[in-house]
């Protein structure tokens, strides 16, 4: 199907038959309304500001900006504009001030002396103005220093000049240097798409340059609009939410010599976490991208922006490879940029995934401990003693078993990994046999609590049970002593033992 899609395009429906052939006759189903987009595709913001009453003197107070923020032809109007009243203002004033003297009626007179030379009518004086602006001076029209008012106004023709000078032509300079059209270089895959990657649900799309000159410090931002409602009562048509694409490892920062995949983790922090393949049927959502960056040909700051709507984002769906090893270089085959294909992905949410597993593979291991009267034993400790459980009751006798009650003390506090493993060792060791064949002493030494008091600790506990132990070896019978001094306490007793507790000893190990 995805190849016939390749042919067709995405119009391209598939249809249903019956056995009696009436599948044909039934009309396609009808294309999905394309909803309004926050951000289009190549970056437009799809806002306008109305209703702004007096804030609109706001614009006059940063002129500058607003004429460089103007479309092209309405900065071509203001250009050509101001220019034409200046030029046209102050030539009238250069006609007023021969007018007043009454040069234009002596013009001819060669013992005259007026303020302009061969100035006598409104064109010979715009020419003037145009000369002396343009610093062209053809010698024919100049100021005599018979006209104090001409040198005045000289003065103030120049500085009113260079006002405007700097202000338009600085104004069209910023403008046509604006990076904007460097943003056309930067290109960002059609579709985005969600798969496994590394063990984990993510989502994916692609960026690329167009260009060889590279863009310095560029970093990726993403940003979820999407409508939600508080616990208040309040709904927010647009709310912002932050996409981590690599914030936390500096994978946001990007090395963009060739076509890279932005990749966000969906886990349990991400905004996408409830999201499964049904859920976006019915989701309305948009992912903006925010690309920025400083143009390594002009030092300025660039930014590209697109977005992505719920339809747009392709479920099990992963980007072609588009780099390929060459002759002495790598090659970028951009005509395999936005193109994609199925890969086997869940359909389930990350959350519906956790708690399949959980199900799966519950925790089957019981309470070990019950609370005490302060309610201040940890449930952790008991499962912590847990390892020790299975090695240290299967080594002890049935009976010693039953007193240690399964590595808990009597307060419900569990015993101590260390005191747990000496004392089973040492039961084994001396007497395998019944709590009943066993000395009188060493009796109260295994029935001794795992831990003496919760204040004292795990240390004071230790300590305790080695200066026990050591004492109960010195109550044994001679014979026994040297039995356990030769071999230690990890030594197992062969046919030196008595009778009974060598047939007790042959039953254990059987």
């Amino acid at each position: 199907m995805s190849a016939l899609r390749k042919k067709f395009g995405d119009d391209y429906q598939v249809v249903t038959t019956s056995s009696s052939g009436s599948g044909f006759n039934q009309p396609a189903p009808e294309k999905k309304k394309k909803r309004q987009r926050f951000v289009d595709k190549n970056g437009r913001c799809n806002v306008q500001h109305g209703n702004l009453g007096g804030e609109t003197s706001r614009y006059l107070s940063d002129l500058f900006t607003t004429l460089v923020d103007l479309k092209w032809r309405w900065n071509l109007f203001i250009f050509i504009l101001t220019y034409t009243v200046a030029w046209l203002f102050m030539a009238f004033l250069w006609w007023v001030i021969a007018y007043i003297r009454g040069d234009l009626h002596r013009a001819q007179d060669p013992k005259y002396t007026p303020c302009v030379a061969n100035v006598y009518n409104f064109p010979s004086a715009f020419l003037f103005f145009i000369e002396t602006e343009a610093t062209i001076g053809y010698g024919y029209r100049y100021i005599t220093d018979k006209c104090p008012e001409g040198i005045i106004l000289f003065l103030f023709q120049s500085i009113l000049g260079s006002i405007v000078d700097a202000f338009l032509i600085g104004c069209m300079f910023i403008k046509m240097s604006q990076p904007k059209k460097r943003a056309e270089t930067l290109m960002f895959s059609e579709h985005a798409a969600i798969s496994m990657r590394d063990g984990k649900l993510t989502l994916m799309f692609r960026v690329g340059n167009l260009r060889n000159s590279h863009m310095v410090s560029a970093q990726i931002r993403c940003k979820l609009l999407k409508s939600r409602q508080t616990p208040e009562g309040e709904f927010l048509p647009l709310d912002q939410l932050e996409l981590d694409v690599g914030f936390s490892t500096g994978a946001d920062q990007l090395f963009l010599v060739s076509p890279l995949t932005i990749c966000h983790v969906i886990d349990t922090k991400s905004p996408f976490y409830e999201l499964s393949q049904r859920s976006m049927q019915t989701e309305q959502f948009e992912i903006v991208v925010i690309l920025e960056g400083i143009v390594e040909t002009t030092g300025m700051t660039c930014q590209a922006r697109t977005s992505y709507t719920e339809d747009e984002v392709l479920w099990g769906h992963r980007f072609f490879p588009v780099i390929s090893l060459e002759e002495g270089f790598f090659k970028v085959d951009y005509s395999q940029f936005h193109a994609t294909f199925e890969v086997n992905t869940p359909p389930y949410s990350v959350k519906e995934q956790e708690e399949n597993l959980l199900m799966s593979s519950p925790l089957m291991a019981p309470s070990l401990c019950n609370s005490g009267k302060g309610g201040k034993n940890s449930s952790m400790d008991c499962l912590e003693s847990l390892e020790d459980k299975e090695s240290t009751t299967t080594k002890l006798p049935s009976k010693l078993q039953k007193m240690q009650g399964g590595g808990c003390g009597r307060d419900g506090l569990p015993m101590p990994r260390k005191l747990l493993r000496m004392s089973s060792t040492t039961s084994e060791m001396i007497y395998p046999g019944s709590m009943g064949d066993l000395p009188l002493k060493l009796q109260r030494i295994s029935s001794v609590p795992g831990v003496s008091d919760e204040k004292q600790g795990n240390k004071m506990a230790s300590k305790m049970s080695s200066d026990l132990i050591s004492q109960s070896v010195a109550d044994l019978p001679p014979k026994l002593q040297r039995m356990q001094g030769g071999r230690g306490i990890g030594g197992r007793m062969d046919g030196h033992l008595p009778p009974k507790l060598r047939k007790m000893n042959s039953d254990r190990f059987t």
